[in-house]
């Protein structure tokens, strides 16, 4: 039965964890470094709008697929490039915004301009403001689109974001940009200004506020005026389970009812450990050799992250529910990173499965 094969390979992590009194469902810290992770996401180079693609009925199939055909390796994730393919020196689409004078790096992040606009905008409602006023965007895993705008417009972004099932936090920003396409005869054109919504599916900080920009030839992109919005709804609820419940940590139960984990890179997505859930239950059913099971009758959903960049999402299945006080794992050191818990919530399976054929 898979169970025992999961809760096999966690007694084995924890023998070998230097962490005192460790619980089988500490974060598998080995798991996580195992899987396939997407490397720190933003927006491509040199365009305008990155239509969000994610598709959360497609990736629910895909951990649901991957729950019974891997049972503790956890899925990958693509990223989606999209190419520049205008010629050399051609034009690019203009900015809304006003040009620094002087139109140099330093000019442009010299301008208080930037600076007045950013700290006035409006916090638009449901959300908080997680950070004000950096000269970088945010550069980090869950990335789900781009957009650009005809104005910093904190409520536009904010529409934006709500219209995607899977978005949580947006990243509004000022860049400049090149006029033209750089090339060797047009190393270091003229800048043009502007105003740029990225939407992500984890929530965002100042450390991953990490993309300064780049240089495009002789032409020095740099960012002003970066806010992060961070959306304060809970997860979705999802049929034959009773939840979201908020949690503190992770949960640390103290009996034997925790089966195991499954890891998923990318945006946060509690439906993925839907389908890990239910389809961890229909495997050890049908692989049942004694009559009994370990049914999925609960998860716990959270984001882990690695020194503040989220990482993915964390699913640990339990055979019975566990309330808010029991969420006491907040996160691990190995060595000098630290594995965090964010965005936790409990699920609990609304008809109870026995665990009998």
């Amino acid at each position: 039965m898979r169970s025992a094969i999961v809760l096999s390979a966690f007694v084995a992590f924890a023998a070998a964890s230097p962490i005192a009194n460790a619980a089988p469902q500490l974060i598998d810290i080995d798991g996580i470094n195992a899987a396939n992770s997407p490397v720190p996401q933003g927006p491509s180079v040199g365009i305008a709008v990155q239509t969000p693609t994610y598709n959360p009925t497609l990736a629910a199939a895909s951990a649901s697929a991957n729950a019974i055909a891997t049972p503790v390796a956890s899925t990958g994730a693509s990223r989606r490039v999209v190419r520049d393919v205008d010629a050399p020196c051609g034009q690019q689409p203009p900015g809304s915004g006003n040009v620094s004078v002087p139109d140099t790096p330093q000019g442009f992040l010299k301008d208080k301009d930037y600076t007045t606009i950013a700290n006035k905008a409006i916090t638009p409602g449901g959300y908080t403001k997680s950070f004000s006023n950096l000269q970088a965007s945010i550069n980090e895993n869950g990335y789900l689109g781009l957009y650009t705008l005809t104005s910093y417009d904190t409520m536009r972004c904010q529409e934006l974001c709500d219209s995607v099932d899977s978005c949580t936090a947006f990243n509004i920003y000022i860049e400049r940009d090149p006029t033209v396409k750089p090339a060797p005869a047009c190393a270091n054109p003229p800048s043009t200004i502007n105003y740029k919504c990225t939407l992500y599916a984890n929530q965002v900080n100042s450390a991953s506020a990490t993309n300064t920009g780049q240089y495009r030839q002789k032409f020095q992109v740099v960012i002003a005026g970066s806010n992060g919005y961070n959306k304060n709804a809970a997860p979705p609820s999802y049929g034959n389970f009773t939840g979201p419940t908020a949690l503190a940590g992770a949960i640390n139960a103290p009996d034997s009812s925790y089966i195991g984990f499954k890891f998923f890179p990318g945006g946060y997505d509690p439906s993925l450990c839907v389908a890990a859930c239910q389809a961890t239950t229909t495997y050890d059913r049908e692989t049942a050799s004694n009559g009994t099971y370990a049914p999925c009758n609960f998860f716990n959903s959270y984001v882990i992250s690695i020194d503040s960049a989220p990482q993915g999402t964390y699913c640990a299945m339990y055979t019975k529910a566990w309330g808010k006080a029991y969420s006491t794992n907040y996160g691990q050191y190995r060595g000098s990173q630290y594995y965090s818990v964010s965005q936790s919530f409990g699920y609990t399976l609304t008809v109870q499965d026995s665990g009998r054929v």
